[in-house]
């Protein structure tokens, strides 16, 4: 048995997570004053400070390494008690994900209710998150996995999912640009209207990375942070975005947009990722969770019509 107090340290936790006493015992539903009490005889009992205060609320190495100690065992015991629910055929347990907004539509269609449909006992938390925002989820334990789009390399995560999803410019059909049949370049982007997302995206990082690279730089007729906002932008015939071709695969089959790829390797090569914290065992219904996606999302089950079409294009020629 630890001799550390449990509770101390969940608020401990706590306090990190939502950035300040009040909030987290807000969240906690505790008083204030108890919660920092707790606080204050764990640090008695260690004889070492766990949070500096002032002028700006802080872990000290201490707190760190305490925070560590208390995550990773979470981590555990829920791993331990996964093992015993897959003994009751995953029959209870829980799934808590970090999602960006361009891979909703693609999990609740169909994967998610066929999930929860095969396993009635199971819960599934979804958290809405940004790329840098859901890596730190999963970095810092507040969920179990990520499903992420060009997420840069991260010692702190395992990918047990890659798919090249590469990052194509997406047009009106009737766009001058939809005429095109090679691959287009980032200048000739550039002379025509265009809406960019933010970089706290993937696809936002990707471009920016792209035009960094091309030494180019783009004067969007907007910006957002909403991939609704964006497909709508096309749609509606202003410009043309950077997305997936899965992103929006419905509205190419009804032929009024088109998807081109772009003369840029960095977006040719982009990833869509199914990641955890690497040190963390992750739960059987996490396990079980990961392999419902990688067969039943097309995300995740196998890479973009465009890299398949170029594959098969060498055997259709013998």
């Amino acid at each position: 048995m630890t001799p550390f107090k449990s509770r101390a340290l969940e608020y401990l936790d706590a306090v990190v997570r939502y950035g300040s006493l009040r909030r987290a015992a807000a969240h906690l539903e505790v008083n204030p004053s108890a919660l920092s009490r707790q606080l204050r005889a764990l640090e008695e009992e260690l004889d070492a400070l766990l949070l500096v205060r002032s002028p700006r609320l802080g872990l000290t190495p201490a707190g760190e390494l305490m925070l560590r100690h208390y995550r990773d065992r979470r981590a555990a015991e829920r791993a331990t008690l996964s093992q015993l629910q897959a003994m009751q055929n995953l029959e209870h347990g829980e799934v808590h994900i970090a999602v960006g907004e361009g891979f909703i539509a693609d999990l609740v269609s169909a994967p998610l209710q066929n999930f929860l449909a095969t396993y009635p006992g199971l819960e599934i938390e979804v958290h809405m998150a940004g790329l840098t925002d859901a890596m730190a989820l999963v970095e810092e334990g507040g969920v179990d996995l990520a499903l992420l789009y060009a997420p840069p390399d991260d010692h702190r995560l395992v990918s047990h999912v890659d798919r090249c999803q590469p990052l194509d410019l997406i047009v009106p059909a009737e766009h001058a640009l939809a005429r095109a049949t090679a691959p287009l370049t980032l200048a000739e982007i550039g002379a025509h209207s265009l809406a960019l997302i933010d970089g706290q995206t993937g696809m936002g990082q990707l471009v920016d990375m792209a035009l960094r690279m091309a030494k180019l730089s783009y004067r969007p007729r907007m910006k957002t942070n909403s991939v609704s906002v964006l497909k709508n932008f096309v749609r509606s015939g202003l410009g043309v975005i950077f997305m997936p071709e899965l992103s929006v695969l419905e509205e190419i089959h009804e032929g009024s947009i088109v998807a081109r790829e772009v003369d840029a390797e960095v977006l040719c090569q982009a990833q869509a990722r199914i990641v955890s914290q690497v040190e963390r065992p992750l739960t059987v219904a996490a396990q079980a969770f990961i392999e419902h996606l990688r067969y039943s999302m097309p995300f995740f089950s196998a890479d973009a019509p465009r890299v398949l079409d170029a594959r098969m294009l060498p055997l259709r020629q013998r």
